[in-house]
C-alpha cells in the first residue's frame, strides 16, 4: 500500500498534484523551437556566403541563419556602433587586424574551450602565421576564414631578357635584376611598382629585416631602429634610383595595361589580382607574367609577408553560441573551404584545402601557397591599422625627398608613442594596481 493512501489521501488527489507539478517544471523550462543565428559578412564574401549556409541549415534543420552583407567602407563603425548598442550579431566575420580591437572591447568571446573540443577546427590544420593572428594574450579568439598575404607579380619575360632565368631569393639579387630591368633598351619604364599610398611593401621589408616594429609590450614605436632603417633605405632607394616611380595607385590610370605595356615587370600585390591579371591582360601576354614568393635579405627562407586575411568570431552577447560555433566549425571544414575560394577567389585558410585540384594545379596560386608558410602576424595592438597610415604618411614625404629616411622613421615613432600613450596608460595602471595587491 502506498504511502499517500495510508495517509488517507485520495489517490486523484494525489494524481492531481503530480499533473499541477509537472506543469509547473514545463512553465519554468525555456520552450525549445527553430534558433535563429544573425551572422555578418563583409563585401563579395556576404553575398556569396549565402550559398554556403543554405547546406548548414539542411544539415541543422532546427537553425536559420541571416546573413547580412556589410560594404568594407562602412564594417568597421558598423560593428562598433553594434557593440556600443548592445545589437552584435551572433557570428562575424573581422579582418585579422580587428582582432586585437574587439578583444580590448571585450566585444568577442574566446573560443579555446571550443576548439580543444572540436572536431573540426584545429590549430594545426591551419598556416601557422595566420592563426596567430587569432591569438592575444595567449588566448584564442577566431578561425581563419581565409587568408591573404602579399608575392610578387612579374614579367618573365622582361626578366628572362634582363638575364635572369627566375626570380632571384636574396635583397642584393633582386635589386640587381631590377636595375638591369631598368635599362633594358627600348621606351622608358621602371622595374617595380611601389604606389606611395600602400604600407605594406615598407612594413613588409621592416618584417624581413627582422624588426619587432613596436616595444615595451607593445607601447612604443621602434622604427627608427637598425633593423627598420636598414629596411627602409633599401625601400627607399627603389625611387631614389629610378626603379620604382613616385607616384600613388591614383596617378596610374590603369595598372594592368601600363603592367602590359612594360611600364614596370613587377608589382607586390595580392591573391584578388590573379583574377584580375586574368581577365584584364591580353590573350597574348597571358604567358608573359607570374608570380613568386617574395625575396628575403639573405635569401628565400628570410622572404616573410604579412599574414592578413578574415577570421570568424563569436561575438559575446549570442543567446545560441553552441549554434552559432556549429556554424563556424561548418565553414571552416575543408570542403567548405574550396567551395568559398571557387565562389570568391579567396584563398583557403585550411591547409587541406590546398590539395584540391583547382589549387594544387594552379602554378600562380602556388606561390601564394609558399609565401603562407612564411608570414608573420603584426603586433597585436588595437592601433596597428592608425600605425599603418602613419608609416604611409612619413614614408610618401621621404620617396617624394620632402624629408630624409632617417628624419620620416623619427617623425613616425614620435607619432606612434603619441597613438600608443592611452595603452602606455592602462599597462601602467594595471602594473600599479597588481603591485598593491597583497
Amino acid at each position: 500500500m502506498s504511502g499517500a493512501r495510508a495517509a488517507g489521501v485520495p489517490r486523484r488527489a494525489v494524481l492531481g498534484g503530480i499533473a499541477l507539478l509537472l506543469a509547473l517544471v514545463c512553465a519554468c523550462k525555456p520552450a525549445e523551437g527553430p534558433v535563429t543565428l544573425r551572422f555578418w559578412a563583409m563585401g563579395r564574401e556576404g553575398e556569396v556566403v549565402q550559398e554556403l549556409v543554405s547546406d548548414f541549415e539542411r544539415e541543422n534543420p532546427g537553425v536559420h541563419v541571416i546573413v547580412q552583407q556589410i560594404p568594407w567602407s562602412a564594417a568597421h563603425e558598423k560593428l562598433l556602433t553594434a557593440y556600443v548598442g548592445r545589437s552584435t550579431p551572433d557570428v562575424g566575420q573581422l579582418g585579422n587586424t580587428w582582432i586585437a580591437e574587439f578583444v580590448a572591447l571585450h566585444a568577442i568571446d574566446r573560443l579555446d574551450a571550443h576548439i580543444d573540443s572540436s572536431r573540426e577546427v584545429s590549430r594545426a590544420g591551419f598556416f601557422p602565421g595566420i592563426w596567430e593572428t587569432n591569438v592575444v594574450d595567449s588566448a584564442t579568439w577566431g578561425v581563419p576564414w581565409y587568408v591573404d598575404t602579399r608575392v610578387l607579380f612579374y614579367r618573365r619575360d622582361m626578366l628572362a631578357r634582363a638575364g635572369w632565368s627566375h626570380m632571384p631569393g636574396t635583397w642584393k639579387e633582386w635589386r640587381q635584376a631590377m636595375v638591369a630591368m631598368r635599362d633594358l633598351p627600348g621606351a622608358s619604364h621602371y622595374a617595380i611598382l611601389l604606389p606611395a599610398n600602400e604600407w605594406p611593401p615598407a612594413m613588409i621589408l621592416g618584417l624581413q629585416a627582422g624588426s619587432p616594429m613596436l616595444t615595451d609590450d607593445g607601447t612604443r614605436g621602434v622604427f627608427s631602429g637598425p633593423e627598420f632603417r636598414r629596411a627602409f633605405e633599401f625601400y627607399i632607394g627603389l625611387f631614389r634610383d629610378h626603379l620604382a616611380p613616385p607616384v600613388t595607385n591614383n596617378e596610374v590610370a590603369n595598372l594592368y595595361q601600363e603592367f602590359e605595356r612594360g611600364t614596370f615587370g613587377m608589382y607586390i600585390t595580392g591573391p584578388w589580382n590573379l583574377g584580375e591579371f586574368e581577365r584584364r591582360l591580353g590573350p597574348q601576354h597571358q604567358g608573359d607574367w607570374t608570380t613568386a614568393p617574395l625575396p628575403g635579405p639573405t635569401g628565400p627562407e628570410s622572404g616573410a609577408s604579412m599574414a592578413g586575411g578574415s577570421s570568424l568570431v563569436l561575438f559575446r552577447g549570442s543567446q545560441h553560441p553552441r549554434e552559432a560555433w556549429r556554424l563556424i566549425e561548418f565553414l571552416s571544414r575543408p570542403e567548405q573551404q574550396v567551395r568559398f575560394y571557387r565562389l570568391t577567389g579567396d584563398l583557403p585558410a585550411r591547409l587541406e584545402s590546398w590539395a584540391d585540384s583547382s589549387l594544387a594545379s594552379n602554378s600562380r596560386a602556388g606561390a601564394f601557397r609558399d609565401q603562407l608558410q612564411r608570414v608573420v602576424a603584426w603586433p597585436r595592438v588595437p592601433e596597428w591599422e592608425e600605425i599603418c597610415i602613419k608609416l604611409q604618411d612619413h614614408a610618401e614625404r621621404a620617396i617624394r625627398g620632402v624629408s630624409s629616411p632617417e628624419s620620416a622613421l623619427a617623425a613616425l615613432d614620435r607619432d606612434v608613442d603619441r597613438a600608443l600613450e592611452k595603452r602606455r596608460w592602462m599597462l601602467e595602471h594595471r602594473r600599479g594596481m597588481a603591485s598593491v595587491v597583497p
